[in-house]
């Protein structure tokens, strides 16, 4: 089967992203935004979903996170749009609930090729460390805009903020991972009645 593999380049005024992806890989990450926390984050969505991903970015930090964290998302969807094509033969659907620590946190994804975002996850706090946690919000907005995915995540419950966070990467990690998966029952069907998913 042909690999499911992706790069993309995206360069603003703001920030210059290069980004790749390879659906069926082992969960490798190499990963330099300049954002600490926001690595270690990527690094759960990759580990997690057993997508390689190199992710590369330089952006106006001095002005604050969020072009940065937007337009990785930006990138990161449209690479795993690309890399997906006509969305042949996958799974199509997942869902699960995320448990870390105190904290649970449940994903849904269709990968359908019409993005939408339900994001009903309250944070406590407007920092982890030195990160908006506003961003994470923003983050899986661009990234399921643009892979065309529609999304859903809720935080049931937790204390932590670092944990809401984490648990909200490593859940959509591990829906991605499973509604990408290779259908061995219909390996060449488009898991719609329409006959396409590209919206």
């Amino acid at each position: 089967m042909a690999a499911r593999y992706a790069q993309v380049s995206r360069k603003t005024k703001e920030t210059e992203i290069s980004v790749s992806v390879e659906i069926d890989g082992s969960g490798k990450a190499d990963i330099e935004t300049g954002v600490g926390f926001f690595d270690h984050m990527l690094d759960q969505l990759c580990r997690h979903s057993l997508i390689d991903m190199t992710v590369r970015a330089k952006g106006d930090l001095h002005v604050d996170d969020h072009h940065t964290v937007e337009d990785i998302g930006i990138a990161l969807g449209q690479a795993l749009a690309k890399a997906l094509g006509e969305r042949r033969g996958i799974m199509r659907y997942a869902s699960i609930d995320l448990a870390m620590d105190e904290t649970l946190t449940r994903a849904a994804v269709d990968v359908s090729g019409r993005p939408f975002l339900v994001w009903n996850v309250p944070f406590s706090s407007p920092k982890v460390g030195t990160f908006d946690t506003e961003l994470v919000r923003e983050f899986f907005q661009a990234l399921s805009q643009h892979a065309g995915i529609t999304l859903h995540v809720t935080n049931l419950y937790g204390a932590n903020n670092h944990h809401i966070a984490e648990t909200c990467f490593k859940a959509v990690a591990r829906v991605l991972r499973a509604a990408t998966e290779r259908d061995p029952r219909q390996p060449d069907a488009v898991p719609s009645t329409k006959g396409t998913l590209k919206g």
